[in-house]
């Protein structure tokens, strides 16, 4: 792969910030590494993320044109003006006000469970080490990169059939196992090509 595409991406504020963010946290994680707990609670963190990215995707970001002005331009600038120019750079990955407070307001409730930082810090390093992976994944899918291996690339398909077949269908970036469960993955063909894939906004 160019290393262009590597340096592109880490160098986009957004991804930056994060990445800043994620080094220290990680580091601190690794050197609880060695406790059961700590893998446990990294991995606890890595699930809610590959959980959400459906969820948020499906149900926040696909919601139906809220009326209210101030609604209408956070969810434009959240995912509506993304299928209108799906390989906008500044429209592609997620904004840090809207993703650090979601990642603090998971730590926090996870805290009144566990009442652990340590704990705490390592499901915190596994919300940002999956999202990261899946701005990486998604960064992929909209740019002519080639995946490597034969789910990459079943993913990626699966990804610009939403973006350009039908915006009902294949919700998931990194995985496809909950479109799977809740339905929402079908074979192309069996899928008609939707008028709104790109206006989510001229939605009836």
């Amino acid at each position: 792969m160019n290393a262009k595409y590597y340096k592109e991406f880490a160098a986009f504020p957004d991804i930056l910030i994060m990445l800043l963010l994620f080094f220290p946290l990680v580091i601190y994680t690794i050197l609880n590494m060695l406790q059961i707990g700590t893998w446990i609670a990294f991995i606890i963190g890595m699930t809610a993320y590959a959980l959400s990215e459906y969820l948020i995707h499906r149900f926040l970001f696909h919601m139906k044109t809220p009326t209210n002005p101030f609604l209408l331009k956070t969810i434009k600038r959240l995912h509506f003006d993304h299928h209108v120019d799906p390989n906008n750079l500044k429209l592609l990955f997620l904004p840090v006000w809207f993703s650090l407070p979601n990642f603090i307001i998971a730590s926090i409730i996870f805290y009144s469970i566990t009442a652990n930082l340590q704990l705490t810090m390592a499901f915190l390093a596994g919300i940002m080490a999956y999202f990261l992976y899946y701005e990486w994944k998604h960064y992929i899918a909209h740019k002519p990169i080639q995946p490597r291996t034969k789910i990459g690339k079943k993913i990626k398909k699966a990804h610009l059939w939403h973006h350009f077949k039908n915006e009902n269908y294949w919700f998931g970036v990194t995985h496809t196992s909950v479109d799977k469960a809740f339905g929402t993955y079908k074979k192309q063909n069996q899928v008609e090509k939707s008028a709104t894939a790109k206006n989510l906004e001229g939605r009836s």
